[in-house]
């Protein structure tokens, strides 16, 4: 993903069903600072939507658990290379195929 000239962030929109996730790459920078909000912004279940970060090169170990710590992070970065956000669904949303439509804020400084 680029961010359009002369901005270090951008807002991205969309809806995951049930088993699905998507991933947003994003490349940075050691020592940079990554930021991540995420919302819910309508579902035809309870909204259970949640993002992991992973590092460059990972296989599904994350170095962020939204499910965990919550849908809005700022982290410090390890090491450059493409990070991946994944959004994915969880629970009785996930179980029942539900819909659920969101907003990831982004920012890399």
């Amino acid at each position: 993903m680029k961010f359009p000239a002369g901005n270090y962030g951008t807002m991205v929109n969309g809806t995951i069903t049930g088993n699905e996730y998507f991933d947003y790459k994003l490349g940075a920078n050691a020592g940079q600072k990554m930021f991540v909000q995420l919302q819910a912004v309508g579902t035809n279940g309870n909204g259970t939507v949640y993002f992991n970060i992973l590092p460059p090169g990972s296989d599904g170990e994350a170095l962020y658990i939204g499910s965990i710590n919550g849908n809005s992070t700022t982290i410090d970065l390890p090491e450059s290379g493409d990070y991946t956000i994944r959004v994915y669904l969880m629970g009785n949303d996930r179980d029942t195929g539900k819909t659920v439509g969101y907003n990831i804020d982004l920012s890399i400084q």
